[in-house]
């Protein structure tokens, strides 16, 4: 197993570690409920170092990314991130990534933890255009402060005025007398915040000036679990639970993403299910009954038959219920469709809704 630059802070602060994308990573610290409502009213701070980091770049960048990536390069400027996902050549998702634009011919590329090595061969596969690429997973580390009050617990310690920093934009700078980390307004939790990404050797100097920066505030270390009750309350997908190698962007409600003004893997695939319709789709629900939604927990209709498949729930800390994410077949997958989540042999009612859960 791999240990990020800040394993040993993890340990040091009692941190539960398992195994997760073959990282030794702390999945919670003080609970998940306090670690939860400490980002939705304060602010967590989480190492998520595990993910992967590419750097494309060269003439041939821009034309590689547009080709492998279903979002369009083309409408990046510099300082400006993207979220895309890289599509197999049978319609399905290699993985979601952001696209970030250092500069003219110089891309970087924030991956999932667990596809660095697929991304890499399926990225490098289609690399026709001589693009240089630099795998800098193993370098580089990767903080998240988010929460309401990540702003301004970070603006103590960095001369860039980050409320001129917007929603998926970044700059360069210095954070706690560091140079060079790039500075992003992006996080996977949707309480706001930023990720800063720099060299491995300063992770721990970094970890402390944040947390002795945000005590005023209240900002705690938060794990993994957190992370995932965070994010399935906003509705965003997690490679290998709601999108894979067998989803398609369609399904899986990224059509936004997916965009027909240029040429790239399985564009015709995902035309025709954009055109035609698709026969299951990506739902968020919510239980009307007592129940805990899990991953792969079957959806039944009225009647009985399978309909569809969880594939992330949980007990929402904010709303107190369950809810969750599901592949569902058609019609059941309208909005307001009754549905049920077999839980432990019990058909629990629930209900097709609107995402963002909260």
């Amino acid at each position: 197993m791999k240990k990020t630059a800040l394993y040993d802070k993890h340990a040091s602060l009692g941190a539960k570690i398992v195994p997760f994308a073959g990282f030794e990573m702390p999945v919670q610290y003080s609970g998940v409920t306090e670690e939860h409502f400490a980002v939705r009213e304060k602010a967590g701070l989480f190492d998520v170092s595990h993910m992967g980091q590419f750097f494309i770049e060269g003439p041939g960048s821009k034309d590689l990314l547009q080709f492998v990536t279903t979002n369009n390069v083309d409408a990046l400027e510099n300082g400006k991130a993207q979220y895309s996902c890289l599509p197999n050549e049978n319609g399905g998702i290699v993985d979601d990534l952001i696209v970030y634009k250092m500069e003219d011919d110089k891309y970087f590329v924030v991956v999932n933890a667990s596809n660095i090595d697929k991304d890499w061969n399926h990225i490098s596969k289609y690399n026709t255009f001589g693009a240089k690429m630099t795998n800098a997973s193993d370098d580089m580390s990767l903080l998240a402060v988010q929460g309401p009050k990540a702003t301004e617990i970070l603006q103590k310690l960095t001369d860039v005025n980050l409320s001129e920093i917007p929603y998926y934009n970044f700059t360069v700078g210095s954070v706690a007398g560091i140079n060079d980390i790039i500075i992003s307004n992006t996080g996977y939790t949707g309480s706001g915040g930023f990720e800063i990404y720099f060299k491995n050797e300063s992770a721990e100097n970094l970890w402390d000036e944040i947390m002795k920066a945000g005590e005023a505030e209240g900002i705690i270390p938060c794990g993994l679990a957190a992370r995932d009750t965070l994010r399935l309350e906003k509705g965003f997908c997690l490679y290998g639970n709601d999108i894979d190698d067998t989803t398609s962007p369609i399904e899986a409600g990224l059509g936004w993403i997916t965009k027909f003004d240029k040429d790239f893997v399985s564009k015709d695939v995902f035309a025709k299910q954009k055109e035609e319709g698709v026969t299951r789709k990506l739902v968020a629900f919510e239980l009307t009954d007592k129940g805990v939604p899990r991953h792969d927990y079957p959806v039944v209709d009225a009647e009985g038959n399978v309909i569809g498949k969880v594939t992330s729930g949980t007990q929402s800390p904010m709303k107190k219920i369950g809810l969750g994410l599901a592949y569902v077949d058609k019609p059941h997958f309208k909005l307001g469709s009754e549905i049920f989540i077999q839980v432990r042999n019990k058909n629990i009612p629930a209900k097709v809704v609107k995402a963002p859960f909260v």
